[in-house]
């Protein structure tokens, strides 16, 4: 974990949530530099934010909410 991909992106671990979101989601590469993740689902958007207490290296991030996609 932790570890840099191409391009500037990181893997990093989505905690949190609700349990429909798959698991496949969990753990991704992102762009992570603001501290907040926007991952899409069906017809919204879920949010994570950085664990300030994960250890040095490590890219985790919690769920804080979802929003819906404006039609």
């Amino acid at each position: 974990m932790g570890k840099s991909v191409a391009h500037g992106l990181v893997d990093v671990v989505l905690e949190g949530g609700p349990a429909y979101v798959p698991r496949e989601l969990r753990v991704e590469h992102a762009a992570a530099l603001d501290g907040k993740i926007k991952v899409p689902y069906g017809a919204g958007y879920e949010h994570f934010v950085r664990v300030a207490d994960a250890a040095p290296g490590e890219w985790v991030f919690r769920w804080s909410m979802r929003t819906r996609i404006a039609e």
